[in-house]
C-alpha cells in the first residue's frame, strides 16, 4: 500500500467519526469542544481552551500548530492562516494567548450566526385585536 493512499485512509477515517471532527480537539461530556496540543520535545501539553463549537476549538489548535511546527504544520484550515505569522518563535504562554484568542473570536462568531435574530423575537402581536384595513392581509 503507498504512503498517500495510507494517510487518505486515515483523513477519510477521521472525517467520518462524529466525535472527532477536526485535529487536535476532542468533545467533552456535556458538549463542550476543547483543545490542546503537545510540546515538541517535551512531555507536557498547551491548554487551547474549551469553546462551545468543533470550528473554534479547530482554529485555536490550527493557530498553536503553526506557530508551534511552522509552515509544515498539518493543519485543519490550512486557508486561514497567514503564512508571515509563523516565523517568530513564541514561548508557550504566548501561543496559549494568540491560540485562545483567536478560538474565541471565531465561537464568537458561529454563537452570532446561529443565534435568533433579535428584530424578530422583540416584536409583540396583540392576537385579541382585529386588524386594522392598512395592515389587512386582503390588499
Amino acid at each position: 500500500m503507498e504512503v498517500g493512499a495510507c494517510c487518505t485512509e486515515k483523513r477519510k477515517q477521521r472525517q467520518s467519526q462524529p466525535d472527532k471532527p477536526y485535529r487536535g480537539i476532542r468533545m467533552r461530556k456535556w458538549g463542550k469542544w476543547v483543545a490542546e496540543i503537545r510540546e515538541p520535545n517535551k512531555r507536557s501539553r498547551i491548554w487551547l481552551g474549551s469553546y462551545s463549537s468543533p470550528v473554534a476549538a479547530a482554529r485555536a489548535y490550527d493557530t498553536a500548530v503553526f506557530y508551534l511546527r511552522g509552515p509544515s504544520a498539518r493543519l485543519n484550515f490550512p486557508e486561514y492562516i497567514a503564512e508571515a505569522e509563523g516565523c517568530q518563535e513564541l514561548s508557550a504562554a504566548d501561543i496559549r494567548k494568540k491560540a485562545t484568542e483567536v478560538g474565541a473570536r471565531v465561537d464568537a462568531l458561529q454563537s452570532t450566526i446561529h443565534a435568533p435574530n433579535e428584530s424578530t423575537t422583540s416584536i409583540r402581536v396583540d392576537l385579541n385585536q382585529y386588524p386594522s384595513p392598512e395592515t389587512s392581509d386582503d390588499n
